[in-house]
């Protein structure tokens, strides 16, 4: 697919899946008119670094959790240097003390709005 199509099925805009690519998130092809295109696996593998993007990590070590999560759908077990795995430790570490921060954020605002008597909120809310 070119990546117009990818752009549409991820909602993530072609400059931006450019810069992915620039930075080792994507691949793709070239045709002889030097056109991008895209495997069906791109969309989930773009959706996926949008998401890591988003949840702070840089682009390097999105790449990183990229490369170790298409490694663990192998049946072999990857392997990793200890330095590698030193800072994956440190990476896991910091994405629990943000989900922690995130989780009492996400409580005090569902109480506000339950303490406003606008509670009907939280439920749609989670879902979106």
């Amino acid at each position: 697919m070119k990546i117009g199509e990818l752009s549409e099925r991820t909602g993530i805009p072609t400059r931006m899946l450019r810069y992915y690519e620039q930075q080792g998130l994507l691949t793709s092809e070239r045709s002889a008119n030097g056109y991008r295109a895209y495997a069906e696996g791109d969309v989930d593998r773009a959706t996926r670094a949008r998401g890591l993007v988003q949840a702070g990590l840089s682009t390097r070590l999105a790449k990183v959790v990229l490369d170790v999560e298409r490694q663990c759908e192998l049946e072999a077990p990857p392997p990793c240097a200890r330095d590698l795995a030193q800072m994956l430790a440190t990476e896991l570490s910091t994405l629990d003390d943000r989900i922690a921060c995130l989780t009492k954020s996400r409580g005090a605002v569902a109480r506000y709005l339950e303490l406003t008597r606008n509670g009907d909120l939280v439920a749609s809310a989670g879902a979106a």
